[in-house]
This record gives structure tokens, sequence and C-alpha cells, in this order.
């Protein structure tokens, strides 16, 4: 991939701001898309929208349960500085489920914290400049200083543990099958958004 000038990443970043939406409006399009058994993203699969549905129980589920230290929420509100979390995600990534309720849970202890979301297929440009090992895997985040617009650092598409985990089994394997990633989804219910918290806290340092 040719290497895209600054001003024309901060173009495109600020256009994909422009589209933006709020964590509680993304989890309301999301219940809708599962009232009408549809998904977001350019295709449309009964398999697709069959994940939707279980990601809006996910996130349902974490929104009320993920559990944060007095440590941690203590150096979340002593964050100082003025930030934006845009996520790049889509409905039926199961990762994203486990992820996003846990970032939203951090930047609701912080008015600096601005947290925003976007859809990955509506936008290529976005995605294209925040690949991981060139693949367009979600959910990403890209932290932007607002002071300077300037991109400090990015997380995802999942935990370092996780990450660790589906790289071994790659190396072994060649890819994952549907095992390992039932075996993930369990890793990501005992773990409890705790190494996603872990990851965030450090973006904060």
């Amino acid at each position: 991939m040719e290497t895209v000038k600054q001003p024309m990443v901060d173009k495109i970043i600020s256009e994909s701001l422009e589209k933006s939406t709020s964590y509680q409006n993304y989890r309301d399009l999301v219940t809708k898309l599962v009232e009408e058994n549809s998904t977001t993203g350019n295709e449309k699969t009964e398999a697709l929208a069959n994940y939707t549905m279980l990601n809006d129980r996910r996130m349902k589920r974490w929104d009320k349960t993920v559990k944060l230290s007095e440590e941690a929420k203590t150096k979340i509100q002593n964050f100082s500085n003025n930030i934006t979390w845009l996520v790049i995600t889509e409905s039926w990534c199961g990762d994203a489920a486990h992820v996003m309720p846990v970032i939203n849970k951090v930047a609701e202890l912080n008015d600096n914290i601005d947290y925003k979301i976007v859809l990955r297929d509506d936008n290529d440009a976005l995605m294209d400049q925040f690949l991981t090992n060139g693949g367009r895997a979600i959910p990403k985040l890209v932290m932007i200083d607002n002071n300077t617009n300037e991109v400090v650092n990015t997380f995802g598409p999942r935990p370092t543990v996780a990450t660790a985990m589906v790289n071994t089994y790659k190396a072994e394997h060649g890819q994952l099958t549907p095992e390992f990633k039932e075996d993930l989804q369990r890793w990501y219910n005992k773990d409890k958004g705790q190494s996603t918290l872990d990851n965030l806290l450090s973006l904060l340092d």
C-alpha cells in the first residue's frame, strides 16, 4: 500500500468523525437490526444477521456486568488530555461485542474521552489507514489528540492476550477453526473484559 500523506490522513479522519455516532446510538442501531433480522456491512447474510443477534446479547450483558476496580476508576478520572477514541466496527464482529462495552465503561468516567463509532464498510479509506498485518481487522480503536488532531495510538482488534492466543494457534494450524473461535469466546467470558481494560488503561499512560 502506498504511503498516504499526513494532510490526507487528517482529512480522512475528519470526514469519518463527521459520520460517526455515539455508543448509545450504535447500541440502538444493533437492537433495531436484530428486530429486522439484519446486520451492518456490505454483506447481508443470514449468518451475519445471526452474529449480530448474538452480539446484541453479549453487549447487553457486558453493559451490565463489566466491573472496574477503584484503582482503574481513579486512573481514568485523573486522565487530563482531551482525546477521541474513534472505533471502526461492524455489528456482526464477535471481538467487537466483547471489547466495545469495556471502551464505553472507560469513556463514561471521563468527559475528556470522546467515544465515537463508525462502520468499517462505510469508511474504506479510514480502515485502510489502520490495517492489522495487512488485513481489515475490527474492532480498531484510533486514539486522536483533540488539540493537535494527531493519531497518538491505536488498539485492536483484540486485547493483547487474545491476540497472542490467535497468533499461536494460526502458527500451529494455519487458520482459525470454529473450535478455536468457541474457545476464544469462552476466554472472553472468563476474562470479563479485564484484559481489554488493561490495554485501554495503558493508552492513557
